[in-house]
């Protein structure tokens, strides 16, 4: 895929999103991440420097995102679920040992590890692949934790602020990668050329 020019203006046309092929399978995802990481790297630091708000910006991401996770099923692929560690907050880990029957400290204990991340301790699943992941679908799903319920946190406002994470989770979520896929077709001008 290239980048789109437009008499040398950068536009937030998303139209073409409906009509995009979407890439699902995972190993060529990874492929693909691999090839592309020089460009998913430029296009990041791009983004940062784009000559729109960031508002416009998240308007571009939340219809790119919109018209992928329409296409894209969650459950086909479940690879968040085996590659990812969310953060559990104290509040997600309650509302799973409720849910579970346990005590919070049983809950804690069989499932969750305290992890040093930014000079804080936060608390995560022990294993991967998440513990409730069964048959591709969350056991859990009515009470997972918040890092779970926003992933792949493109909904979020402030995509700018976050494109690393994007680029992150650019190989293991087919959502983000034929978002950001999407993304770099409609906002970039001056990306290196895609490995194909």
């Amino acid at each position: 895929m290239t980048s789109s020019e437009a008499g040398g203006k950068t536009s937030l046309n998303a139209d073409k999103y409906s009509n995009m092929k979407m890439i699902t399978d995972l190993k060529t995802i990874k492929r693909l991440g691999k090839l592309r990481q020089e460009e998913n790297d430029d296009f990041r630091m791009y983004v940062r420097e784009l000559p729109f708000s960031i508002k416009a910006i998240d308007q571009a991401v939340e219809k790119a995102y919109g018209e992928v996770s329409r296409k894209v099923d969650c459950t086909d692929c479940a690879n968040c679920c085996r590659k990812l560690n969310p953060t559990v907050t104290m509040a997600d880990a309650k509302r799973l040992a409720r849910h579970l029957g346990l005590t919070l400290t049983a809950f804690t204990s069989r499932y969750l590890s305290t992890l040093v991340q930014n000079k804080k301790q936060v608390l995560i699943f022990q294993k991967r692949p998440c513990p409730f992941l069964k048959k591709n679908h969350c056991s859990v799903y009515e009470v997972r934790p918040r890092d779970c319920r926003s992933y792949p946190h493109l909904h979020r406002r402030g995509f700018v602020f976050r494109v690393r994470q994007s680029v992150e989770n650019y190989d293991c979520c087919p959502i983000v990668f034929n978002t950001y896929e999407a993304l770099k077709n409609t906002l970039a001008r001056r990306i290196r050329p895609a490995a194909q």
